[in-house]
């Protein structure tokens, strides 16, 4: 019996908005990677997302350990962006007095 070694590429794609996904499913690179840092498993992480299957996540850890200073540039252009956007968020919508605001406006309807 013979065995066929095949080169497989990453289960990993890009969406519109240039985040990485895993193994066709919605769940990020930047969660597999942030699980997989926390010290989970791959088999803590499958039960963790049942969408995703165990090979792909084990393809996605492989990735990240060989792409390493790649995929922390990219990790790190993902914090920035979400901490642009809390900020912007911020500023339209200031959290400051959130509760007294929800309260007056529950008081003016009942």
């Amino acid at each position: 019996m013979s065995i066929s070694i095949v080169a497989e590429p990453a289960p990993l794609t890009v969406d519109a908005d240039g985040v990485i996904r895993v193994g066709g499913t919605r769940v990020t690179l930047d969660t597999i990677v942030a699980a997989f840092l926390d010290g989970a498993t791959a088999e803590e992480i499958a039960q963790q997302y049942p969408s995703l299957d165990l090979a792909d996540i084990y393809a996605a850890i492989s990735y990240y350990l060989r792409h390493r200073p790649e995929v922390e540039a990219y990790l790190q252009q993902r914090r920035r962006l979400a901490e642009e956007v809390r900020r912007e968020n911020e500023r339209r919508f200031a959290p400051h007095g959130v509760r007294a605001r929800l309260l007056a406006r529950r008081q003016r309807r009942g």
